[in-house]
């Protein structure tokens, strides 16, 4: 199973972009999804933005990923 998360895109340099992940940044390729632009939320899969989503989408999903979190530190 593969698994993609909401990263905040910050900045944008090319195809390289620089996204926020839960306070986390990386960089990633924005190669799949060039009409990405700052202050969109992409779903990111092994480096590579793969889908523009909406914000509302993203906060549920991190949302839910948070709460997977604490119940497996439980």
């Amino acid at each position: 199973m593969c698994l993609a998360i909401p990263a905040l895109i910050k900045s944008i340099k090319g195809q390289q972009a620089v996204a926020d992940i839960e306070g986390v940044t990386r960089d990633i390729s924005i190669q799949l999804t060039p009409e990405a632009k700052v202050g969109d939320y992409v779903l990111l899969h092994t480096g590579y933005a793969i889908n523009i989503i909406d914000a509302g989408e993203a906060e549920e999903t991190l949302k839910l990923l948070r709460e997977l979190g604490e119940a497996a530190d439980e």
